[in-house]
């Protein structure tokens, strides 16, 4: 009885290993290449449960699912001579297993190979293109133009190029630089422009100002002498018909006058006859007497 158990679960084991051994399975996102002794024999696409000889062959497995790779920043020449630094990268799937492995074996074989590839691919297309044309709206055609000269080549690997992508495209460090000191110097001529014009306008609107404040106030002290001489006018006709009316007391008023500017504090000696005219009012109140008597 224990001899039976014995031999059945024997049994049982050899069936299970050689199940493992016979059987795999395929899931959606890969694909096989059954191999016997290192020799291909079938390749299995389809997602499944699927045999092979247990111990003689064994299973490889490869992504069925688009792969992205990042291609090395490149240096281009365009064809009006300028150098641009490119970086881009690419989506690409494996379409024939077998070539696959035939031909890159693993993956980092064939990021060797569409490195040189598609940098050798960017720098045709990319070389015939003006600098401008790069940076334009055409830059979708000029992808599809790299992708369809890939993928011509990448074919004998058995992989095919879905998309080509450029990130970013710049000068080289040293034309940006140079680029950038152009522009620094442009836009310091042009403040100097901006500020002389400034200047200029400013002067201008100076002069004017300065023109019309002599305009305004020689046109003030015409109307001001206007203004004093018809005032002056208007006193000397009051004045004159006052004096008119009583010429005595308009002498006697100015010969006051002549006495206090004549009679004010200073280091002037005036010498005068005494019987003067101008001591008239001093002898007699009435401008008529004599000064013969008077000290």
């Amino acid at each position: 009885m224990n001899r039976s158990i014995l031999i059945l679960l024997i049994a049982a084991g050899t069936l299970v290993v050689l199940a493992y051994s016979t059987l795999f399975t395929v899931h959606q996102t890969e694909q096989a290449l059954v191999l016997q002794f290192g020799d291909p024999k079938r390749v299995v696409s389809e997602p499944g449960l699927n045999w092979k000889l247990p111990f003689v062959q064994n299973v490889i497995y490869f992504d069925k699912r688009i792969l992205d790779f990042d291609i090395p920043e490149a240096e281009v020449i365009a064809s009006d001579q300028k150098r641009l630094v490119v970086d881009a990268f690419a989506r690409y799937r494996i379409t024939d297993p077998l070539k696959f492995r035939q031909t890159v074996v693993t993956l980092a074989g064939v990021d060797a190979r569409l490195s040189t590839l598609l940098n050798g691919g960017l720098r045709q297309v990319l070389g015939k293109e003006s600098f401008y044309a790069i940076l334009s709206g055409e830059r979708g055609t000029l992808m599809g133009s790299i992708r369809d000269r890939v993928n011509n080549e990448a074919a004998q690997f058995g992989i095919e190029v879905v998309d080509v992508r450029i990130r970013r495209t710049d000068l080289p460090e040293a034309n940006s630089q140079a680029i950038y000191r152009r522009m620094q110097t442009e836009r310091e001529r042009e403040a100097r422009e901006a500020r002389a014009q400034g200047a200029e306008i400013a002067q201008r609107i100076r002069s004017r100002a300065d023109r019309e404040k002599t305009v305004l106030l020689a046109e003030a002290r015409r109307d001001s002498e206007i203004t004093r001489g018809k005032g002056d006018g208007e006193r000397n006709r009051i004045f004159a018909e006052a004096v008119d009316k009583d010429p005595e007391f308009f002498a006697f008023y100015r010969s006051m006058r002549a006495y206090e500017e004549a009679f004010k504090p200073a280091d002037t000696t005036m010498v005068l006859s005494p019987d003067s005219e101008f001591f008239r009012y001093f002898i007699d109140l009435s401008g008529k007497g004599s000064a013969a008597g008077t000290r």
